[in-house]
Parts: structure tokens; C-alpha cells; sequence
């Protein structure tokens, strides 16, 4: 059966949310995409997602392409974002929830999970690590030289004129200078991406995604959410990682088998920080597996091509 992709918008947390959205069964699968990028960087998970008898979601996080673009600073602050989460789970209306996020999306899905908000069947991460490891290890060698934007994203209105010029050619370059495989981000590709960046005020409210939680915020990042963080996660979480991220470093995942009860970890040598994007087949059998409970299978396996 082919399960086609649809877009619908979505009222939940007070705002509207432009969601692509896939298959109709009883269970939501909940897909959180990070920066620069939008809902289109779930095209080859959510058919695979419909397939396994989910109602797939992927949303526009809030200040994204045509989802809602609150204009404060302060909007963008977790305890939002994670309440974005919930009332898009209210939403569903449906039996239970599986959560899946990549980069900032990544973020929020650990907070989400750690804090409670909803239970959750599952959690699937994708290059970002655990909350309590990035914390102690941010401002470390190397990963503080790695993650140099997140101090000049809190400059004020230069980095929007930097991504914005010459039609958002930056955005497209973190996708196509950044990744191993380029063939995976041709043009049409990188188009998605720049028309989103180049919409009124998306640009602003894509950095104020750094803006307003680090630095000196209420002590700090994570600062409000501490105690959830230094927990046990009791969700089952299967944590893929491309190995070639520039952004964030491959150690930042050492440990974790220490902060999550029922753990799986796979890495993907040769893949950059845009996984589900640059490997989909890799990723998806990886999540059907582990899904499914088969044995999760290696980078390098016989894998399908995606769906």
C-alpha cells in the first residue's frame, strides 16, 4: 500500500501548526524536526511510520514555514516548545505515543520524556545527546569549539543578515557543505529549506531557538529543567548517530547507557549530523527493527531502500 504525505494545520498549545502527516492508525508517531530545516526532513520515516500501523506526524515547529510565529524571544524557551509537544499529543487524541526528534527536535523529545509531560511508549533520537551529557560536556574541549554559532546566534540581527543574504544560500550550504553523501541535498532539496528560512520573521524566530535558552537564562540551559535531567529515563529510547557531525561530537553520546533504562545505540560511520536525511535506509530499517523487536541492525547491514 502506498501511504502518501498530506499537510494539515493543526490547533494546539494556543497556536496552529502546519503538520505533514501520514497513515491513520490508533498510534501516533510524533516527529520533531531541528534547525534550520521543517517538516520535510521526515519524507522517507513517515510512510515507513504509516506502514507500521502509526497516525505519523511531523510538524513546523513553532516559528517554522506556515506553522504559528510567536514574536517574543521568551517564546521560544523549552517550557514552551515541550508544551508544544503535549497539545500536539492532546490533539492526536489518539491510544498512545511514540516520539521521535532530530537536532533541536532531539532536544525537545529528551526534555519531554525526562519531565513526564505525557507517557510515551517510546523514544527515537537522532544527534543530539542526552541533556545531562551535552550540559556537562558543552563548554569542554572540543565541543565548545565545535558548537561556535550557538555564541553568535546571541548576537543580535547579524545572524539573521548572514543566513538571509543572497537568497539564504547559507541555510542551503549547512545542509550541502555539512554532509557526507551531497547527492542527498540536490537543489530542489535545498530549496525547501531556503524558501522556509526567507518567510517574514523566520529566520528570527529560528535563532531565537538559541537566544532564548542559553547563555545566562534563568541560570542557564536546562536550568528549569535539572532535576528531570539527572533522572533514570525509564522509556525505551533507541539513540541513532551519524558519526561525521561537525557540529556535535560522537563522545557526547558516551554514558548514556548509564541514564536510560532500556537503551539501544547505533552509530553510523560516514553519516553526517542530517541522518535521517543522508541515510534513509539505514535509519529506517533501524527503526523498524527496534520497533518491531528484531535485533537492531549495524551500519553496513543488508539494508532496503527506502520507501
Amino acid at each position: 500500500m502506498e501511504y502518501q504525505i498530506q499537510t494539515r494545520f493543526i490547533k494546539a498549545n494556543s497556536l496552529t501548526f502546519e503538520v505533514n502527516t501520514c497513515g491513520n492508525g490508533d498510534r501516533l508517531a510524533l516527529c520533531l524536526h531541528g534547525f534550520p530545516e521543517h517538516a520535510f526532513s521526515w519524507r522517507y520515516q513517515l510512510p515507513l511510520l504509516a506502514e507500521l500501523g502509526y497516525t505519523a506526524w511531523a510538524p513546523n515547529m513553532r516559528g517554522y514555514a506556515g506553522s504559528s510565529r510567536p514574536s517574543r524571544k521568551s517564546d521560544y524557551g523549552i517550557e514552551h516548545l515541550t508544551q508544544d509537544v503535549a497539545g500536539l499529543i492532546d490533539a492526536s487524541g489518539l491510544r498512545s505515543s511514540l516520539l521521535i526528534g532530530h537536532d533541536w527536535g532531539g532536544v525537545l523529545a529528551w526534555i519531554f520524556a525526562l519531565q513526564k509531560l505525557r507517557p510515551l511508549d517510546r523514544l527515537i533520537v537522532m544527534n543530539i545527546p542526552h541533556p545531562k551529557l551535552f550540559l556537562q560536556r558543552l563548554y569542554r574541549w572540543p565541543q565548545i569549539l565545535k558548537s561556535w554559532y550557538v555564541f553568535m546566534f546571541q548576537l543580535p540581527w547579524f545572524p539573521e543578515f548572514v543566513m538571509g543574504s543572497r537568497g539564504a544560500r547559507m541555510i542551503g550550504e549547512a545542509f550541502r557543505a555539512t554532509a557526507v553523501d551531497k547527492s542527498r541535498f540536490p537543489e530542489d532539496v535545498l530549496q525547501v529549506y531556503r524558501r522556509n528560512a526567507l518567510l517574514p520573521g523566520a529566520l528570527t524566530a529560528m535563532i531565537n531557538y538559541y537566544r532564548a535558552n542559553w547563555g545566562i537564562r534563568r541560570g542557564g540551559l536546562f536550568a528549569e529543567q535539572r532535576q528531570a535531567i539527572e533522572s533514570v529515563l525509564e522509556t525505551p529510547t533507541l539513540l541513532i548517530w551519524g558519526e561525521e557531525d561537525i557540529a556535535l561530537g560522537k563522545h557526547l553520546t558516551y554514558g548514556t547507557e548509564k541514564l536510560v533504562k532500556d537503551f539501544t545505540l547505533r552509530y553510523l560511520p560516514g553519516v553526517s549530523h542530517w541522518v535521517q536525511q543522508e541515510a534513509p535506509e539505514t535509519v529506517n530499517a533501524m527503526i523498524e527493527a527496534w520497533l518491531t523487536g528484531k535485533e537492531v541492525p549495524s551500519a553496513g547491514s543488508s539494508l532496503p531502500k527506502p520507501r
